[in-house]
């Protein structure tokens, strides 16, 4: 029953929130409260490009028909999803949250937590490493330039060339860094994921603290109704169902192998809070964030519950059944 519940981290994140709501940061403590967090950001990345071998690179070439319909699923099934929302919500729902979801519909996948269900479900891991990593990095060119196309779709603003910028900036050059010495800190880095976990869970909670607390100081829980959690909500959960029917029917259709199609459902179904809060302040770097990340955190605790189950799933009627050959 544990699994079902809310993990530490999201724990951690509902604490921030409440934290930024009580005693949001403001004036010059403000300024350098962003300024750690850009100089934290910028870390996160540097250690995912160190940590991501080149043997992982090289095979994710060779199962390039998998890696293909994640992508299509995460970068475009996905936003045209998220664009036919705007078509069934109610129109009273305040645009930072509709710009919100459809932030969460252009973000690419997980990487920790979609291996770890691929691996509980039975699946293709090697597989799911390549394809969660894969779609990260695409996910720094493709995210800023979707977000302008779907606002423009949706009668919002276009796409802000200075936010291609941060993200290759903040994001990318750390990564690339990482990257080249990963041959030298590579190992050692890999080998103490335990140890370097804070700067993961902290960067992030670094980043909501300060998205909420500008949001909390503009009258964020004033201009929200309850309503319109509920509506975000009901949304994320719709979004989540569709891309895992699209994802398990679709791979069976296309004749992948069972380990195959739970690598695909987890890998193509999943939305990224790790990537999507630190490229959420610098796409939105002029606008108050807290409302635009308030779904996609949702949408977070909502995939883990949900694949925690499926996953269960999968992992059942595996005893049951022999193991297929992969693709």
């Amino acid at each position: 029953m544990r699994r079902y519940l809310p993990d530490t981290f999201t724990m951690l994140l509902v604490l921030t929130v409440l934290l930024a709501s009580i005693l949001p940061v403001t004036g010059e403590a403000q300024g350098w409260m962003a300024l750690a967090t850009k100089l934290a950001i910028a870390l996160l990345f540097f250690l995912h490009g160190a940590r991501l071998s080149r043997d992982v690179v090289i095979a994710g070439l060779l199962h390039w028909r998998l890696h293909g319909v994640i992508v299509l699923v995460s970068f475009v099934i996905f936003p045209l999803l998220g664009l036919g929302l705007g078509f069934l919500l109610p129109t009273s729902l305040p645009p930072a949250l509709y710009t919100g979801l459809l932030f969460v519909c252009v973000l690419p996948s997980t990487v920790q937590s979609s291996i770890a269900f691929t691996s509980m479900a039975g699946g293709n891991v090697p597989a799911a490493i390549c394809a969660a990593s894969a779609s990260n990095l695409l996910g720094m060119f493709l995210t800023p330039l979707l977000v302008g196309v779907l606002l423009s779709a949706s009668g919002g603003g276009g796409f802000s060339m200075s936010a291609l910028e941060q993200i290759l900036l903040q994001l990318l050059a750390p990564f690339v860094l990482g990257q080249l010495l990963e041959p030298w800190i590579g190992t050692w880095i890999r080998a103490r994921k335990t140890l370097l976990m804070p700067v993961d869970r902290g960067s992030i909670l670094m980043v909501v603290y300060l998205a909420f607390s500008s949001a909390v100081v503009e009258g964020l829980w004033r201009d929200l109704s309850v309503g319109d959690l509920v509506t975000v909500i009901v949304a994320d959960i719709a979004l989540l169902a569709a891309v895992l029917a699209i994802t398990i029917y679709g791979s069976r259709l296309l004749g992948f192998s069972k380990e195959d199609e739970i690598t695909i459902a987890f890998c193509g179904s999943k939305k990224s809070l790790a990537s999507g809060v630190p490229m959420a302040g610098a796409i939105f770097a002029h606008q108050s964030i807290g409302a635009i990340v308030l779904p996609l955190m949702l949408f977070h605790q909502i995939q883990l519950m949900a694949c925690a189950v499926i996953a269960q799933k999968y992992a059942t009627r595996f005893k049951t059944l022999p193991a297929e050959p992969s693709t």
